[in-house]
């Protein structure tokens, strides 16, 4: 497989940016036991990072490399820094950039699937709230979305970070309008146009809560959500458990 740092403009946040990418190598892969064919156009899992992380810290801190290795997938991995994955109430336009800007270069840049069931999110933390975000809003997009210790209820918590926070989503109305907030936006949302969900967090960990309202949510709004809890708390080593979970869940489809 191939790991690449790609250094780019972007234009939707007027700065330059990374994403770091996995993609599967055709040679290799053929040499590895039980490995999938590769298709032409490639499934994409957008793996998002946390609050205090960046686009190589999934790489730097688990095993993903290895956990992918012979399959069929390629994995971007953009930086968004603290932004919560928002267009900022007083900031840059971070959701635009992951939903719309992002998709489009890494297809300039690589054979990546624009197909839905080829499309997936998932992340951890910070990157778990910014998923399910993505797959609420966009849920023609994707086909599978995945949150790890998810910070699921945002506007539970203006007092975290408050100017960090007030400069981010404004208010807790503000964020709800501009459909920042994941509980609202499940409440509201259609059912039967969502993708597979899925939502992890360990029972130490201090988002716990949030996990579990967003799950009730679901419950209560007749969204079908995957849901569980075990031992493990804010970390890389819960985290680096639970990713070959994710992968493994993921519907991937074999190339005709």
């Amino acid at each position: 497989m191939a790991l690449i740092t790609v250094r780019w403009f972007s234009d939707v946040l007027g700065l330059s940016t990374t994403t770091t990418v996995i993609l599967p190598q055709a040679a290799y892969e053929a040499g590895v036991e039980g490995a999938s064919a590769i298709p032409d156009r490639l499934p994409t899992l957008y793996l998002l990072h946390g609050l205090s992380q960046d686009d190589a810290s999934w790489t730097r801190h688990t095993s993903l490399e290895r956990y992918v290795a012979g399959m069929p997938l390629a994995v971007v991995m953009p930086a968004v820094h603290r932004s919560y994955y928002a267009n900022q109430a007083d900031g840059f336009r971070y959701f635009e950039h992951l939903a719309e800007e992002l998709p489009a270069v890494m297809r300039g840049f690589f054979p990546l699937s624009d197909r839905r069931e080829d499309t997936f999110v998932a992340g951890l933390s910070m990157g778990g709230y910014g998923a399910m975000k993505l797959a609420l809003r966009r849920p023609e997009r994707f086909a599978a979305a995945a949150s790890m210790s998810g910070g699921l209820d945002v506007t539970a918590r203006p007092n975290s970070y408050p100017e960090e926070w007030r400069r981010t989503f404004g208010s807790p109305e503000i964020a709800r309008e501009a459909s920042e907030d994941v509980i609202d936006l499940v409440r509201r949302a259609d059912p039967g146009a969502l993708p597979r969900l899925w939502a992890w967090c360990g029972t130490e960990d201090f988002l716990l809560e949030e996990s579990r309202t967003f799950r009730d949510t679901c419950a209560s709004s007749g969204v079908a959500l995957e849901y569980s809890e075990s031992a493990g708390a804010h970390d890389w080593p819960a985290w680096d458990e639970q990713i070959p979970r994710v992968l493994e869940w993921l519907p991937l489809t074999q190339p005709g």
